[in-house]
């Protein structure tokens, strides 16, 4: 599979969040290539209060000011990393946080850094996702428009049918339907969410 170049993410954040859905997230590392086909993402931009990016530029939050197609990952609450791919046109700074995937390659990996059977559950929720890839600040600023060790493609399968909802958990715009998900996933978190 072949990375995503570089224009894909040069686009309305919220466009590049929609058009993620279906696009397959890979991670190669000690040999071994784990991946998922992406169900569910989140928009944010400079302008948006839920945005790390709407207070300005910091050393934590650079990469989100700067080249598209770059992993911007963060730590909450000490225990998780959640990955956000950088994507914006015409605005300071933007990214798109992957919430959840499919699990399609290294299953059995996932399974033992997740300490968790069930398939659906391995990969749903950004801090689920990024212990079953083995993601952590180690990426961050990774070009995944490069065949790395992270990286985004597509594989040329069928353009998923697509619902936007609300994000979930932010208390800041929280109007803002800027959530999108593969219609009809098991995979996804708070299905029921409109």
């Amino acid at each position: 599979m072949k990375a995503i170049g570089q224009a894909f993410y040069a686009r309305a954040t919220s466009v590049v969040a929609r058009d993620l859905l279906g696009k397959v997230l890979v991670r190669r590392t000690k040999g071994q290539t784990l991946s998922g086909r992406i169900v569910e993402t989140e928009a944010y931009t400079s302008d948006d209060p839920a945005s790390h990016a709407f207070r300005g530029r910091t050393d934590r939050n650079r990469a989100l000011f700067g080249e598209v197609g770059r992993a911007y990952i963060y730590q909450t609450h000490g225990l998780n990393f959640c990955l956000n791919v950088v994507a914006k046109r015409g605005k300071p700074a933007g990214g798109v946080l992957i919430r959840a995937i499919e699990p399609l390659e290294g299953v059995d990996w996932m399974r033992r850094a997740r300490k968790q059977a069930a398939a659906r559950r391995l990969a749903r929720g950004p801090g689920n996702l990024t212990r079953a890839m083995r993601i952590d600040m180690r990426l961050y600023g990774t070009d995944l428009t490069k065949g790395g060790p992270l990286f985004i493609a597509d594989d040329g399968g069928a353009k998923p049918k697509v619902r936007r909802t609300v994000r979930v958990g932010v208390t800041a715009a929280h109007d803002k339907r800027w959530r999108f998900v593969v219609d009809g996933s098991p995979f996804i978190t708070k299905p029921g969410l409109a």
